[in-house]
Parts: structure tokens; sequence; C-alpha cells
């Protein structure tokens, strides 16, 4: 009888990833796809802790699968993976003793080891014993992966781990570790496998993926402008998109892919955190407000229609009235279709955590409030012009009514296009007819897959 694996991601789209990964490398223990925890013989929690009471999240589920566990005499392994686990490993086995398996992410393709382990520990004293692996190897988790299994038309492919910013607020460096390139043949390879699964867009991943250097396939390094062309040259292969960038590595050559790649969506992630000179410093960021506006503009005149999206912390410590006033002129100043934007909350171990003026709750939540209402009026706008037009969107789900499906613009825009279930995971021209609150919908006017 097959086993049964649920996992539990938190975070951003390289958990995702990883989430998808650890599938991959238990699948050969055989492991499948569970519906629910009730389900599974295995719950993984794999966890993010960028923001607040991240790590309190991960202690309340684990108590409700502490009761699953215990219902079932034991009978259910519970691995808590990821950053968190990286961050605090030791202190998530003091709480939660029942928890069978600690893994960082780097150490997620030793999980079959990690498992044998959890159950020969369990056989010899009835009560299990915890393993523990926040290591970071030296050798790279990527060369010991089974070959990635697609999940649709889009997936997500992670080129790039870690970080050498060392942005005063971000504990990534501190529980993904360096900076660690691909190398270009290796995602080459795998992005083939996995357009011969039937995949036609590709999500390039890495905490900095615009900091990717890799060695080339042909010899020599590459940066992440070479690859997407490289990358454009796959037959099968209709769209590629990364995320996410630090202004600081957007070089002209990844400028003029924008503009020279069809393939390379006209949707852009470009985090600036502050409009704040001050709090960019303060921050670390190492850059300041002039040279990301001259960065937008430079990227806009490569790719006029590029559309970008960021992310904001307000609240930041030390953090006045102007500095604020200066993030929502330069939000005002790029207009922004979609953004991320939250409360500053410190992270153990990082510098910002210890900074004086740290800002009041009530202070923080309305920057936030008023953060927010204009990016949502930026985004409500470019909604609204894209009623009347032509895009082509990639139908790859099932939509909420009989006959419908759902998919994505180039700029990354939910679209709901209704008479279509003969078109699951093709890129049709679709034109926006209505606007609702969070997505568009539309009626197809081709049939045939194009490229977007």
């Amino acid at each position: 009888m097959a086993k049964k694996l649920f996992v539990k991601t938190y975070g951003c789209q390289m958990n995702v990833y990883d989430s998808a990964r650890m599938a991959d490398v238990l699948a050969p223990l055989g492991y499948a796809e569970a519906a629910s925890p009730e389900d599974a013989d295995m719950v993984i929690l794999n966890t993010c802790h960028i923001r607040e009471k991240a790590a309190e999240k991960v202690f309340s589920e684990l108590g409700r699968l502490r009761v699953l566990k215990t219902a079932r005499d034991g009978k259910l392994i519970i691995a808590v993976a990821g950053c968190v686990a990286q961050a605090e490993g030791a202190e998530i086995l003091r709480r939660a003793p029942f928890v069978d398996i600690v893994l960082g992410p780097q150490t997620y393709h030793r999980l079959p080891e990690m498992v044998a382990k959890a159950a020969r520990a369990a056989l010899k004293n009835g009560n299990g014993g915890a393993v523990l692996d926040t290591e970071f190897p030296l050798e790279p988790k990527f060369d010991h992966l089974p070959d990635a299994r697609a999940d649709g038309q889009a997936a997500f492919l992670s080129v790039q781990e870690g970080c050498d910013k060392f942005c005063t607020f971000c504990v990534v460096p501190y529980t993904r570790g360096a900076e660690y390139s691909r190398p270009a043949q290796a995602i080459l390879d795998e992005a083939r496998k996995l357009v011969a699964q039937g995949v036609v867009e590709i999500s390039l991943l890495g905490q900095n993926v615009n900091g990717w250097h890799g060695d080339g396939a042909s010899g020599g390094a590459w940066g992440l402008g070479r690859l997407i062309r490289e990358l454009a040259d796959i037959q099968g292969l209709e769209r590629i998109r990364y995320t996410t960038s630090h202004p600081n590595d957007m070089d002209e050559d990844l400028i003029s892919a924008h503009a020279q790649v069809d393939k390379l969506m006209p949707f852009l992630s470009l985090p600036v955190q502050s409009g704040s000179d001050r709090i960019l410093d303060a921050m670390n960021r190492k850059h300041d407000r002039a040279f990301y506006l001259s960065l937008v503009e430079r990227l806009k005149i490569a790719k006029p229609d590029l559309a970008l999206t960021t992310d904001l912390i307000v609240g930041f410590p030390g953090e006045t009235d102007a500095d604020f006033q200066d993030t929502m002129d330069l939000v005002r100043q790029v207009g922004f279709i979609n953004t991320y934007s939250f409360k500053y909350s410190p992270r153990p171990g990082t510098p910002a955590a210890g900074m004086p003026n740290q800002v009041a709750e009530a202070v923080k939540d309305a920057r936030l409030a008023e953060l927010q209402t204009l990016l949502w009026d930026q985004t409500n706008q470019f909604n609204q012009q894209s009623v009347g037009k032509t895009m082509a969107v990639l139908l790859d789900r099932p939509g909420r009514y009989p006959g419908q499906l759902t998919g994505r613009s180039p700029f990354m825009q939910p679209v709901h296009v209704d008479n279509a279930s003969d078109r699951m995971g093709q890129i049709v021209h679709v034109r926006i007819t209505e606007l609702h609150s969070n997505s568009l919908a539309g009626e197809a006017i081709s049939a045939e897959r194009i490229c977007a």
C-alpha cells in the first residue's frame, strides 16, 4: 500500500519549489501526495522565517499535528523544514519533542536518509528519536536531486540560492547561506525535461535571481541575460519569467534581454523596500532612490510596456513621517501594478532588531493602510486599462464554474474565460471584457497555441 505525504508550504516561491522537490525526493520511497494531514503518513511543514510571528505559526500548526499523531499511536512522521527549521531547530525540538525530523533548506536532498534514521530510532526506543540536519553541506543539493516532475503547464526552476547582500532586516543570509549559482548546463537540462513533460512557462527562482552568474554551457561565466537567451531557444518553451531581483544586479545585458527576447514576459519584480535614502542606507540596500528611479527609466526605455511590482517595508526603525512620504512619492512616480507591502517586524539575530527608535505599532498600522490604499488604486487602474485589450493568456487550471478555465496574463493578472474547457494548457488570445475585484474576465478569440 502506497504511503501518503502532505507538505504545507509557507512563504515564497522558493519554498514552493523546494516543497515540490522534497516530494520528488521521497517518491522513490513510495510516498504519493495526500490531500490533507489526516490522510498522510508523513507531514512536512516547509517554513518561512521572513515575516512576524513565523515561528509561532509553525508551533501552532505543530500543536494540531500532535493531536493527530497521538490519535494514531505515534504512527505519523512529522518534519519541519525550511528557514524556521534552520534558524530555530533546537528550539523546535525542545518545544515539540514529538517532531521526528528537522531539516534546513540546504539538506532536503538527504530526506530519505533522515526518514530511515527516524524509523530506526522509533523501532529502537518505541518513542522515536528526532533527526536534526541544519548544516550547510559542501556539496550543492541540486547535484543529488532526481529529475523534477512537472505539475501543469507552468513550473518553477531554481537557478540561484542564498544571499550575500546582508540587508539589516533580513534573515536570508543566515538561513539560506551564501549565494550559489547553478551551472548553466544543469539549468538548461532541467528546463528541457520540464518542457518535454508539457511545461510551456518557466519562472526562474532565486533569492537574488538576477545575481546569477553560472558556469556557461560552453565554458566561461554567463549572466542571467545570456541564460534567458539560451532558454528562449528551447522549442516548446513559450514564456520565461524570473523572480526575485535586486536593483544592484540588473546589468545592461539583462536590461537588453527585456527588449530582445519575446518570450521574456513584460513583468518584473524589483524590490526597493523604501523610498527614503536615509532608510535605504540604514537597511544596507547599497543603492539610493535616484539609482532605483534611473534603473526603472532604463528598463522602460528597453521595454515600454514593462510592468513592475516591488516589495515595501513601512515602519523600519527610525522611519519618520518624511521618510514615509518619500516612499509614497516613489510609488507615485513608478506606478507599480502589484506590490507586496508589510510592516517592519524584527527578526532575531538581524542588525535592525537592535536598532534604536523602533516605530510604534499604531504608526506602522496607519502608514501601511495609507500605502496600501495608494497601491490598490494603482493596481485597479492598471487592471481597468486592460479591459478592451487582447492579451495572450496561459489557461492552466479549471475555473469556478463548469466550462470555465483560468490563467495568467503576461502581467500575472488572473483571467477567467468561459466556454474554454477544450483549451486547457494552451496560450490563447483573450479579449478582456470585464474587471472583477481581483481578476479579469474575457473571451477567447483564438484556439491555436501561440507564443505570448
